[in-house]
């Protein structure tokens, strides 16, 4: 027989998948926007504010069942979890709408060196392949494809120093473009640790081991 705290569960899995979904919508959007120059800062915000109110109603949802069920060991791991996760979408949608507002008050890159873009858009893919990794491993609860981010992100950091170096060499004075520049990958590398931070929160529900993949 189903616990009711079973049901209770199964709803907040859903609210969460829910949030993931919206979350990875969000940061296609304002990535691909700002590389191809377009201004998409007002869906993004509304996106953005979506995913606030649906962190709150993932607490509120956490916190009642844990105050009306008293949940044992196993559960309290998967809620905590999940409250966890719930915030890093959040952080999702608020480094997606720090990107789209970013390309609307400085222009984005048309007028940079045609190397930022390019070196931009390769870390925006690959950040984008965390995002959809960290997602699709929570939905199954597959262990060995959340791990996989660890590769990804170490390479996404390195992306984000290469970067910096290559600006400090090769910048001629600081203008729009580098400013964008900067503040974006930046904007990046923290989207990627948040993904690994969902991952790493994966193979804790699925397994109640720690592990660090970053």
């Amino acid at each position: 027989m189903d616990r009711l705290l079973d049901r209770g569960l199964e709803q907040l899995t859903a609210m969460v998948h829910k949030m993931g979904d919206t979350a990875e919508k969000i940061i296609a959007i304002s990535l691909r926007g700002f590389i191809r120059g377009k201004d998409t800062s007002e869906d993004v915000h509304e996106l953005s504010e979506v995913l606030v109110a649906m962190t709150m109603e993932v607490e509120e949802k956490a916190f009642g069942l844990i105050a009306k069920y008293q949940p044992v060991a196993s559960d309290l791991r998967i809620i905590n979890s999940y409250m966890k996760i719930a915030y890093d979408f959040e952080r999702y949608g608020r480094y997606a709408w720090d990107i789209a507002y970013i390309g609307k008050r400085l222009g984005g890159l048309k007028k940079c060196d045609p190397w930022i873009p390019e070196h931009i858009a390769d870390m925006s893919e690959k950040v984008l392949l965390m995002v959809k990794i960290s997602i699709n491993s929570l939905k199954s609860h597959d262990t060995e494809l959340a791990q996989t981010v660890s590769k990804t992100e170490q390479e996404v950091d390195e992306m984000y120093f290469q970067f910096l170096d290559k600006l400090v060499k090769e910048a001629s004075a600081t203008n729009q473009c580098t400013i964008s520049g900067v503040l974006v990958v930046r904007y990046l590398e923290r989207i990627a640790d948040h993904a690994t931070y969902v991952s790493e929160a994966v193979v804790y529900i699925a397994t109640g081991k720690k592990v660090t993949l970053r």
